[in-house]
């Protein structure tokens, strides 16, 4: 229900403050079950997923679909109410027929169809709490000064805002939503300053109000408060103290949409009850039957069609329907409710010398059709007894297949799902993946290939379908794969990144760099795309352009969150080849800067084989550039590292490297064969048969220059190399 909005601020209510009695009201309309509920939804779901899933979409028959339907009776069933909402009734609802259409052909509008039913239901929830609040008041009594209301309405707002900063603050985890990016130190910040200003006005707000009508009175109007602030800042809370990211599609659709759906239709069910003109006229399992066969009309038929009759996706086909349902019901709902209409004001506010006169109009004129399907003939009652019963058929056998889908672990509980209903994209990628891991590769690809005739636009079964040619070293159908799915997403990064690769495979060099480029163009944030491309153009012999795509490459990794970069393995690895392509590009100062870095990264998450490459890489560079006092240092350094953690293969490399530098800067050559000796005492642990030959080669030389000497350090290397490491310049 949307804000029950009105113009005059009071209006004295006469009779009791409670809608049904205390507890009712309290715990579903006023929301006093939020905390238990919302404490389960929190943690109790995290453990059995699978479990609270079924729960919520079997709760959905009683409550969400209900909700909907609900909108619908108020404004339909009455012709009076249908032409004077007939903007809503008729021409909104032929654009959301219009836009449901479309969507089944042209996928790409149900991301934005579904950010705007998500980014819009806690709009939605807010407003229907701030009109049960001001209706709660105005039934107490209790005068809303306009300062006052203005202050309480903007702390809902306030309360929703922060929410909204929360769902659009970074990228979205979601491919489903689309967030607008807000910068993290926005986001929060704002969230922070709005949170001040949500205590200001509730507590300007709640003060005159309670001095006006006393605590008890206010009891509903309290509750209501207190279940704004568990549902739009508790969270926000949460994620600001813990990190707790909140899952903009399961939080507007899990248990909050509950708890909404069962507070509008405990509000709902009672306007229906007084414009029927009393408890002794009003049929309440007639009316709750018409809200749950109307609600599973809305909802299961059409998915179900679209994907039985026109092969759509049905979990696609759900989701717009879902969405678009949603949309439907906000704006409908948004007209209909208001309290400075008069009929609404004198059902809800109980304001008794107008409830005669607003309940005599209840039996109005109805549309001939809707009369005869609605009365007492006994094939109108056939119908309606064959729909009904139709309907939750077609419900159960929904429940079912929902039920068996979620059976990942279990193939075969997925193919009953999918012979139920086989046009199910998610349905059988799940099927192709435990059919590939029960040993059935053949079925898994018909599997995959079938999620992907279904919805084309989902990259799951794609990348497990090209996973799998890969493997089976069936490139060209992978590379037909990617061509194939480019049609229908051309600007998916992952897939272009894909393309490149296997182009690259193909001995396609230029295809892949075009394909890597085009991702980035898209997707600046793709990681991937800058690392292939910077080691192509590294092999390509252009050394600065790929530097500068491996530093655009580690910015990124930069910017995401610790728990979310990769190991730090990897991020050295790139730092060292980004260092590597600044050195062949004659960039020195940046190299060296490189090279400490990596050091300094390695050094602090404990990668002592990273940190002694870094350092000889530096040594080299520094010696190269005559600067012996600093690469001295560096190389031995590196030399303690590789014995302290016992790798030959870097020592015997080092060694060689250490005795070479100090060769060639004039130190005895005594120092240098040393080196060499130890470097030959680990040949065995040098893997590349270039490197044994020129160790062989610079022993040899030494040897020769260091005459007798030689033979002596030959028998005893160890204290010409503790001199050697002792070395200072």
């Amino acid at each position: 229900m949307a804000k029950l909005s009105e113009e005059r601020p009071q209006s004295s209510a006469t009779g009791s403050v409670w809608i049904y009695g205390p507890w009712l009201d309290l715990v579903v309309g006023c929301g006093a079950w939020s905390a238990p509920l919302l404490l389960i939804s929190y943690f109790a779901i995290a453990s059995s997923t699978r479990a609270w899933s079924i729960a919520f979409y079997g709760l959905a028959l009683l409550f969400n679909y209900p909700h909907y339907m609900a909108t619908i009776y108020r404004a339909y069933h009455r012709v009076e109410d249908f032409q004077k909402y007939r903007v809503f009734t008729v021409y909104t609802t032929a654009l959301i027929l219009l836009t449901g259409l479309l969507s089944h052909f042209w996928l790409g509008i149900l991301p934005w169809i579904f950010t705007l039913y998500v980014t819009w239901s806690p709009w939605h929830y807010s407003g229907q709490n701030y009109g049960l609040f001001t209706m709660f008041a105005r039934r107490a009594g209790a005068p809303l000064a306009p300062a006052e209301r203005h202050a309480l309405y903007g702390a809902f707002i306030v309360s929703y805002l922060i929410l909204f900063l929360g769902f659009h603050t970074g990228a979205s985890s979601d491919p489903l939503f689309i967030s607008l990016r807000i910068p993290a130190v926005v986001g929060r910040w704002g969230q922070v300053g709005l949170g001040a200003v949500f205590v200001a006005l509730s507590g300007y707000g709640l003060r005159g109000l309670v001095r006006a009508a006393g605590w008890r009175k206010l009891a509903p109007c309290l509750t209501l408060f207190s279940s704004q602030f568990l549902w739009f800042l508790l969270p926000t809370a949460m994620a600001l103290a813990s990190g707790i990211e909140i899952p903009q599609g399961r939080y507007s659709s899990g248990v909050l949409a509950v708890m909404h759906s069962a507070q509008y239709l405990w509000i709902t069910s009672y306007y229906a009850r007084r414009e029927s003109g009393g408890a002794q006229n009003w049929r309440p399992w007639a009316y709750f039957g018409v809200l749950v066969a109307g609600g599973i009309a809305l909802f299961v038929p059409g998915p179900w069609l679209a994907s039985r009759v026109f092969h759509h996706d049905f979990t696609a086909s759900f989701l717009i329907f879902t969405a678009l349902v949603n949309l439907h019901h906000f704006i409908l709902d948004g007209a209909i409710w208001k309290l400075r209409d008069g009929r609404v004001a004198a059902l809800l506010l109980n304001s008794k010398d107008r409830v005669a006169n607003a309940a005599s109009g209840a039996g109005g004129r109805l549309a001939e059709v809707w009369g005869w399907f609605t009365g007492s003939e006994a094939s109108a009652r056939g119908l309606r007894v064959s729909a009904a019963v139709l309907l939750l058929a077609w419900a159960t056998v929904d429940q079912a297949r929902y039920y068996l889908a979620l059976h990942s672990e279990n193939a075969g509980d997925l193919r009953r799902a999918a012979v139920l209903n086989s046009f199910d994209s998610p349905l059988q990628t799940r099927l192709g993946d435990r059919e590939m891991e029960d040993g059935h590769p053949q079925q898994a690809e018909a599997a995959w290939k079938k999620a992907i005739q279904a919805n084309p636009l989902d990259p799951a079964p794609r990348q497990e379908l090209l996973r799998f040619l890969v493997e089976q070293k069936r490139f060209d159908e992978a590379s037909a794969l990617t061509e194939s799915s480019l049609r229908y997403a051309p600007r998916d990064a992952n897939l272009l990144v894909d393309r490149g690769l296997l182009a690259l495979r193909g001995g396609h060099a230029d295809q892949a760099a075009e394909s890597w480029k085009r991702a980035i163009a898209i997707d600046p944030e793709q990681l991937l795309a800058h690392l292939y491309l910077a080691s192509e153009l590294d092999r390509e012999g252009k050394a600065q352009a790929a530097a500068t795509q491996y530093r655009i490459a580690l910015s990124r990794i930069a910017q995401q969150p610790v728990a979310k970069r990769p190991e730090p393995a990897k991020t050295i690895a790139i730092v060292l080849r980004m260092a590597d392509c600044e050195a062949r590009a004659s960039e020195t100062t940046k190299a060296a800067q490189s090279y400490r870095m990596a050091a300094k990264i390695a050094a602090q998450t404990g990668q002592s084989k990273l940190e002694s490459i870094a350092d000889v890489n530096e040594a080299a560079l520094e010696a190269d550039a005559g600067k012996v006092s600093e690469a001295l240092p560096l190389y031995q350094h590196a030399l303690q590292l590789d014995d302290a953690i016992g790798d030959r293969s870097s020592s015997a490399e080092d060694w060689l490297a250490y005795g070479r530098f100090l060769d060639r800067a004039g130190f005895p050559v005594r120092l240098a064969y040393a080196c060499l000796v130890k470097a030959a005492t680990l040949e065995d642990f040098i893997p590349d048969a270039s490197q044994r030959k020129l160790l062989d080669d610079l022993g040899k030389q030494a040897e020769k220059r260091a005459g007798a000497e030689a033979a002596v350090i030959r028998r005893d290397p160890e204290p010409i190399l503790r001199e050697a490491l002792g070395l200072r310049r």
